[in-house]
């Protein structure tokens, strides 16, 4: 056998070699990466949620201001979150309005009345928002798109 068909048939080898793994390793990642989330490469993430505020549920603001999600900007630049919305599954409704997030940054939306900072926003609701036991977060971008949600209850996995 000379050495160019030797040459070849390695090289061929290899190239099926790497289409296996690829093959093989491509729906394990995919796999990975499903745990009741909706991810579409995201700039900016729901990365905690604090549904059930510490201590009974007695409707009180400061009862209600310890229910909160939080959203991550995981990129170095700024977003504009104008128009951007953060829903629960029965369809309540926080709209951001004049609000940017800054590059690493995470705001704390909370359900509560108080006084919006950088790190801070409040729905200013007198109700709970959040399922303690169930229920799902949906962050969506201001053309309605879904950017990223967490859910948790009923079989999903709360990070």
């Amino acid at each position: 056998m000379s050495a160019s068909r030797i040459t070849r048939r390695i090289a061929a080898t290899a190239l099926a070699a790497g289409a296996v793994v690829s093959a093989v390793a491509l729906p394990a990642s995919a796999q990975d990466n499903d745990h009741g989330r909706h991810h579409q490469q995201s700039r900016v993430v729901i990365s905690d949620v604090q549904a059930d505020s510490p201590g009974r549920d007695n409707g009180s603001n400061r009862s209600l201001n310890a229910e909160w999600v939080e959203i991550t900007n995981t990129t170095r630049r700024s977003v504009d979150l104008d128009g951007w919305t953060l829903r629960d599954s029965d369809g309540n409704r926080y709209r951001f309005e004049d609000v940017r997030i800054a590059g690493r940054a995470t705001i704390r939306i909370h359900t509560g009345v108080g006084r919006d900072t950088r790190t801070d926003l409040y729905q200013d609701r007198r109700d709970y928002v959040w399922g303690n036991r169930t229920d799902t977060a949906t962050l969506r971008d201001d053309h309605g798109r879904t950017v990223d949600t967490e859910s948790w209850g009923r079989g999903h996995h709360h990070r």
